[in-house]
């Protein structure tokens, strides 16, 4: 199950946050079709956020048909957004494992490391650049 994780320095709201999280975690497999998410109220309270911030993402993602809430039971995933490259994933995230590691121990942090990632996205094409999450 998926443990979201806030960041209170983002300019991204709480929600949207949530659901960038839900389709990154479908994008990499994580989530898949028939899984079920935090109860809203477990989410809230881990996060100490409105329960209705919840609410707003599940039914996001719902419009977007990537869930369906089912009354009395839950917020269950519908759809993915993992390619067929999935299997190649484990591998590639293996080695970026290994790459933060090392850039951890090279002295980066957290946010020269995201600052890194981001900036040599940048670079790439347009054409290899795909929807953000």
């Amino acid at each position: 199950m998926i443990e979201f994780v806030l960041d209170g320095r983002s300019k991204v709201n709480t929600y949207v946050q949530l659901v960038q999280q839900v389709k990154q975690a479908l994008r990499v497999g994580l989530l898949a079709p028939g899984d079920q998410l935090p109860k809203v109220r477990d989410v809230a309270q881990s996060l100490a956020i409105n329960p209705n911030t919840v609410l707003k993402a599940y039914r996001e993602l719902e419009i977007e048909g990537l869930a369906e809430g089912r009354p009395g039971v839950g917020t269950f995933i519908t759809a993915t957004l993992a390619r067929s490259s999935l299997a190649n994933q484990a591998e590639l995230r293996a080695e970026l494992v290994d790459w933060v590691r090392r850039a951890q121990a090279a002295g980066l942090t957290a946010e020269d490391i995201t600052a890194l990632v981001a900036t040599t996205m940048r670079a790439f094409p347009i054409s290899l650049q795909t929807e953000s999450a």
